[in-house]
């Protein structure tokens, strides 16, 4: 009996450690929170959708926004500082386009005053000068509002009037890096338009590029080249190229047919 007693005991005793063990292994394991992290924040003034170039702010254009502070920066229009700064924005125009959700910076926009709208986009110092276009001499029309070209005159030479001389044209790039204004009365791409031809291109020139434009439309034609978009941050380029001292001449040979290009 003894015998017996025991090995009852001991099968229970083993049950009991299996079903412990298994009441173990059955519980969930505590559940551990996610540390948040607080970000300090700041409203910022951004734009409430795109806004086009020229265009006249509104208190539908823009609203406030939740930004990190380590990211806002100092150009960044703060709730904080300027409460009633959509009041104050009322009204004045876009320089540059914005787009959706971009922080509004007071240096993209410009107070009119009166003016109008070229005059208001016009950096300070600029001039707005306009010269004739056509699809052949501008690049087949794919020159668009932004966009940077170069401007290229050609000419005729004074000596081709003489007697039984070659009839000698010359062409030199007089502007470069040149940034259009608007062609004909389009100052930005609209619906999807991806080509503007029109019949006149204003660029955006210094007073002495203004001067040089106006002369070279005197004395022969002019071309826009069309420049690359990763040659828009070149702005430090002359003016004009001629200081190189290199001039294409094409001499054509009257009443022939053959031609020859010569580089001075």
């Amino acid at each position: 009996m003894k015998a017996a007693r025991v090995v009852v005991l001991s099968v229970a005793i083993g049950a009991g450690g299996i079903a412990a063990m298994l009441a173990g292994r059955s519980e969930k394991p505590p559940e551990v929170k996610p540390e948040v992290v607080q970000v300090d924040t700041v409203d910022v003034l951004i734009a409430k959708g795109d806004i086009p170039m020229g265009t006249a702010l509104s208190a539908a254009d823009m609203q406030w926004q939740s930004w990190p502070a380590t990211a806002a920066s100092g150009n960044f229009i703060r709730r904080n500082n300027r409460p009633q700064a959509v009041e104050d924005l009322n009204g004045l125009i876009a320089r540059v386009p914005f787009i959706a959700g971009e922080p509004i910076r007071e240096a993209k926009l410009v107070n009119a005053k009166g003016s109008g709208f070229m005059a208001a986009i016009l950096p300070t110092g600029m001039r707005a000068v306009s010269t004739q276009i056509s699809p052949e001499n501008g690049a087949g029309g794919f020159i668009l509002p932004n966009d940077r070209v170069d401007v290229i005159l050609t000419r005729r030479d004074a000596n081709a009037d003489k007697a039984g001389a070659a009839e000698s044209r010359t062409s030199e790039t007089v502007l470069t890096n040149i940034r259009i204004l608007a062609i004909d009365q389009n100052v930005e791409e609209k619906n999807g338009q991806k080509v503007v031809v029109g019949k006149t291109a204003t660029l955006e020139l210094s007073p002495s590029q203004a001067e040089t434009l106006v002369l070279s439309q005197q004395v022969g034609s002019l071309s826009l080249a069309l420049r690359s978009v990763t040659d828009a941050s070149k702005t430090n380029e002359p003016a004009a190229e001629e200081s190189s001292g290199k001039k294409n001449t094409v001499n054509v040979i009257r009443f022939g047919v053959s031609t020859q290009s010569t580089p001075k």
